[in-house]
């Protein structure tokens, strides 16, 4: 036999196996696709195991296949663009909602008419990682140029697309998606949802689960085709069916994943909006399998439940002895779903045997038990720490309950602590914070006050004298919701939030959760219990989500390594929130806050501007600061660590709160890239002040301001050799070379100001007419700030020919100037350095130049003499 032959026998036979093991392959599938997995359904679950089918369509034609390239991360920023119908439409604000919860970067635009799109790339990058439509219709009807951009977009930088279609009473029971091997079914009435195992994009998601019952309404839309791109994810069926759903019966996809082979795109369509919690849930993997996981949270799920008012509460509302032993078998059954699972315990000692005779035999089985809790302490008295105005005050409260923990046995190590109400934990009460270290060493804290209470997805953690504070959750669970029946609105709402709802969705969107629930939540009817077996239960029957608990200590370094970004503190002003103003010392008030603040840069004149300012009968300063003189400078730098009460006390109390103007001059707030979010978060209304002269002016003024005040390098090295200094360099030279030249950005940093204040907060004002009328100038101030009376400048002012500037003129023809170090005298700048940095600012200055023009503020006469150079 010759060797081709042998080699074509060999080929054959090689070809049948190929043939045979797809067969098998495809017959594998098929089972699993239309029988799925059977087993048993837990006693007592409301859902049950449901098989699977694939999709039932009318056959068409497969177009040519284009397999989706893989993600490519490096190439995209990871931000969403979401196009929503409005502003204010629903879908659109949870769709927001879901990516804000998972911190995820989003671009929100109002889909236009023509399908107009914002730019995608930048410099070669992708802006975004995945597009999604609030309504599919949106994107199917672009016109043509539009969609071949977005879409060749999509395949360049493997970027997928989230669409949803909603039908309306005009929506026809069946169409085309247009452009797509795709039919569409509305206004559908679905009953039985479940997950297909097979479907690429699970990740949280468990299947095959059941959703028994009808779903929600009666507009849903289903997806049909018997192209190969297309997977279901979600299948109900009709609500005319008889029994429940069956691969026998006919079966809809309410969610279709689209694997790409059509046109290279990746897709997730949702039949309706998100109302039902599936859709969420799905909606949340299928957000991470498009981005290739960078839009994802880890799998891992942090729980902690506080029982609050340890002791505390009304005769027949607290535990009795079969209320502890009940505690003690739901830690213990919960420790079977939520790895090292233990209840953390709030006392107030002075409660303590102050219920009926039961009750009292409760708390003394609950302290034989104290080894098998965690414990925290509140206040002995359980008052609110912000009534209490110094801190030897609260030092002795709390070291009454200390005594009390230490004589029945109560641990004292676990360095946590939640202050009755919120109180004083934010808004800051400096005295809790130093007490809370003084008595017990606290190392950790939380509350549901920061930055606000709702919405909730917005709380946040910080740190704060070197207490960590977490955010805290609320699962539904008051002092007064004791009894299941009497639940409000009813047990139904406390089930639905188990089961798909709010309390569902706190754990599927947050790593880490610390729950509030009270003393008489695990008396009575037992809800605490209740509710927390049965959310454990349902977490693990529909999701991969792996629950564990850990002491609160270890759970705050982790939500600090998890989002370190959120160590730093963001002060709002207490006035502005009902809630803090009720939990914030009655001793503190915010008329100790600024209007204006003048905001720099240095060495353009603001001292002198801040004595004219000191001039109006109207305007009030703020204290002087032993380190930094007449400059608190608090939004720049550590001094904002110390709190909002460290900054209010630099200011005096006005007279008339409504016709005093408070402020305050720092000049490193300019070019500060803190500084501008902070201030607008806490006087988001204050108006702003800046002063612009020539940068390279500006530059040779902080050299000879350094050289006065004996800086090393300025005394080293002579000003060009500053300001053209590179790599490699000594680093207080490179320090200074920044300090010199960065300030003179002036279209940056004002942009960063302006993308947290309104162009109406902010006055620019020329530095060389400040200098040479600084009257007319005045005017203008005062005519910006709004301030009365009107005070006239041209009296009180008069020129010194001796000091070369304006001061203030005194009784008897006497005058009031700036100090020595102002208006010093030195040599004029060189050529080359002047040439230097006439091409340095030259692109700062044209963007300057623009951004005055946009603002409707004329060119200083300095800029545009720079512009004339350039030509």
């Amino acid at each position: 036999m010759s060797l081709t032959l042998k080699l074509r026998r060999s080929f054959r036979t090689l070809t049948g196996l190929l043939a045979a093991s797809c067969l098998a392959s495809v017959l594998v599938s098929a089972y699993f696709l239309y029988s799925g997995h059977s087993q048993e359904a837990a006693p007592g679950d409301t859902t049950a195991r449901a098989e699977c089918a694939d999709l039932k369509g009318p056959p068409f034609r497969p177009l040519a296949l284009k397999a989706a390239r893989p993600a490519g991360p490096s190439r995209t920023d990871p931000t969403v663009l979401l196009f929503v119908e409005s502003q204010y439409s629903q879908l659109g604000q949870d769709i927001i909602a879901i990516l804000e919860s998972g911190r995820f970067r989003h671009h929100m635009v109002i889909a236009p008419g023509k399908g107009d799109i914002p730019p995608l790339t930048d410099n070669g990058r992708g802006k975004y990682v995945l597009v999604i439509y609030e309504n599919i219709l949106k994107y199917v009807g672009m016109d043509a140029w539009n969609r071949e951009l977005l879409e060749k977009y999509c395949v360049e930088y493997s970027v997928s697309i989230i669409g949803f279609h909603k039908a309306n009473e005009n929506s026809p029971p069946s169409s085309r998606l247009k452009g797509f091997p795709l039919s569409v079914l509305s206004n559908l009435a679905l009953k039985d949802c479940f997950v297909n195992p097979q479907a690429p994009l699970l990740r949280i998601a468990r299947a095959p689960r059941v959703q028994q019952g009808p779903l929600p309404g009666q507009d849903w839309t289903a997806f049909q085709s018997n192209h190969s791109t297309y997977q279901p994810v979600l299948l109900s069926a009709p609500q005319g069916a008889q029994g429940p759903a069956s691969p026998r019966g006919p079966l809809y996809a309410t969610v279709v994943q689209d694997l790409g082979l059509h046109d290279g795109i990746q897709r997730v369509l949702f039949g309706n909006n998100l109302n039902f919690w599936l859709h969420k849930l799905i909606f949340v993997d299928a957000v991470s399998f498009l981005s290739g996981k960078r839009l994802a949270l880890s799998l891992d799920r942090y729980i902690l439940v506080d029982i609050d008012d340890i002791f505390v509460g009304k005769e027949g509302t607290r535990m009795n002895v079969q209320d502890v032993k009940a505690l003690l078998e739901t830690q213990n059954l919960l420790r079977a779903q939520v790895a090292n699972f233990t209840f953390n315990l709030g006392f107030s000692g002075k409660f303590y045997h102050t219920g009926t005779a039961e009750e009292d035999a409760g708390d003394d089985r609950l302290l034989r038990s104290a080894a098998a809790f965690w414990w925290f302490p509140h206040m002995w008295s359980h008052m609110q720490p912000h009534l209490f105005h110094n801190e030897s005050s609260l030092v002795e409260q709390m070291a009454l309950n200390k005594e009390f923990a230490l004589e029945h046995g109560i641990p004292t190590d676990m360095g946590y602590a939640v202050a009755p109400h919120h109180s004083g934990v934010y808004p800051v009460h400096m005295q809790l914070y130093a007490a809370w270290k003084k008595v017990w060493g606290i190392q950790v804290t939380s509350t549901e006050e920061y930055p606000h209470l709702k919405p909730a997805r917005h709380r946040r953690g910080f740190i704060h004298d070197g207490i960590m504070v977490l955010p805290r959750q609320t699962c539904g669970l008051f002092t007064h919701t004791i009894f299941y029946k009497e639940y409000p609105g009813g047990p139904q709402e406390l089930d639905k939030s188990i089961r798909g709802g709010e309390l569902f969705l706190t754990i599927l969107l947050n790593p880490i959760s610390i729950f509030m629930t009270h003393l008489s939540n695990y008396g009575n009817d037992r809800l605490g219990s209740y509710t927390f077996v049965n959310l454990a239960k349902f977490v693990q029957s529909w999701t991969n989500l792996r629950l564990q608990t850990l002491p609160p200590t270890q759970l705050a370094r982790k939500y600090f390594e998890l989002f370190p970004e959120q160590r730093d503190p963001l002060w709002q002003n207490p006035c502005d929130d009902k809630r803090h103003r009720d939990i914030w010392s009655r001793e503190k008030t915010c008329d100790h806050l600024p209007k204006f603040l003048v905001i720099g840069p240095q060495k353009t004149g603001t001292t002198a501007l801040y004595l004219f300012l000191l001039m109006h009968p109207s305007i009030i300063s703020n204290l002087p600061s032993p380190r930094t003189f007449e400059e608190v400078q608090f939004f720049n730098g550590n001094n904002y660590h110390k709190g909002i009460d460290w900054y209010m006390d630099f200011f005096p109390t006005p007279s008339n709160a409504s016709s005093d103007f408070l402020f305050e001059k720092s000049a490193n707030y300019f070019h500060s890239e803190e500084a501008p979010r902070r201030a607008a978060s806490l006087v988001p209304k204050a108006k702003l002040i800046t002063i612009l002269i020539d940068p390279s002016d500006r530059a040779y003024s902080w050299y000879q301001h350094q050289r006065s005040h004996e800086d090393p390098a300025a005394l080293r090295f002579n000003f060009y050799e500053v300001i053209t200094t590179g790599e490699p360099a000594p680093s207080d030279l490179r320090t200074l070379q920044r300090r010199c030249l960065v300030p003179g950005w002036y279209a940056v940093h004002i942009e960063r100001w302006l993308a947290h204040f309104a162009t109406s907060q902010l006055l620019i004002i020329d530095g060389q007419q400040l200098r040479a009328d600084p009257a007319t100038v005045m005017d203008e101030v005062q005519r910006f700030l709004g301030v009365t009376p009107h005070y006239n400048y041209s009296e009180a002012l008069t020129f010194d020919p001796q000091k070369g500037f304006w001061c203030q003129l005194l009784e008897g023809g006497r005058t009031k100037c700036l100090g020595k170090s102002k208006g010093r005298k030195y040599p004029p700048m060189d050529p080359e350095s002047r040439a230097f940095l006439s091409g340095y600012y030259r692109d700062h200055n044209v963007e300057l130049s623009k951004l005055l023009h946009r603002l409707g503020q004329p060119l200083p006469a300095w800029l545009r003499q720079e512009l004339r150079k350039g030509r």
